[in-house]
């Protein structure tokens, strides 16, 4: 991994398989955003559309690590990210990461998203929008059960 790649972590009160199964249940934290496929064995695929017209993303993920409690792994199969002129593809063959580990009675979530380099023609609004979908849509979804 690229210790440079964009990290986040959050921490909540629920057990690690919990949270493990909220990850996996993309379609209801990743709310109301164009989701095609399957999120919840090694080998799934599936896609994200997000966005209108000019300024729409597309990406294609596989699970490629799936170990029950502890961490799973996209592999970005395909993308096309129009809101930059340069290089659109720049996902490809990059890769999402969710880490669990626990500390006390909390879980702590640390995502990465390896090859998301400060050097990409994405980087600074692929940073907020994780910023916003790791640290409000999925950490309201694992804590309250619901997207924001």
């Amino acid at each position: 991994m690229n210790d440079r790649s964009y990290t986040a972590t959050i921490e909540v009160a629920r057990a690690p398989q919990d949270v493990f199964n909220c990850i996996n249940a993309v379609p209801k934290w990743f709310k109301d955003k164009g989701f095609e496929g399957s999120s919840t064995k090694l080998n799934d695929e599936f896609i994200f559309c997000y966005g209108d017209g000019d300024h729409a993303h597309y990406s294609k993920q596989k699970l490629v690590e799936f170990i029950p409690g502890k961490k799973v792994v996209w592999l970005i199969t395909d993308s096309k990210i129009n809101w930059i002129e340069k290089n659109k593809e720049e996902w490809n063959n990059t890769k999402v990461v969710f880490e669990l580990s626990t500390k006390g009675d909390k879980t702590i979530l640390h995502f990465t998203h390896e090859g998301l380099v400060p050097e990409l023609n994405c980087y600074s609004n692929t940073v907020l929008g994780w910023n916003m979908i790791i640290k409000d849509w999925l950490f309201n979804f694992i804590t309250n059960g619901k997207s924001i």
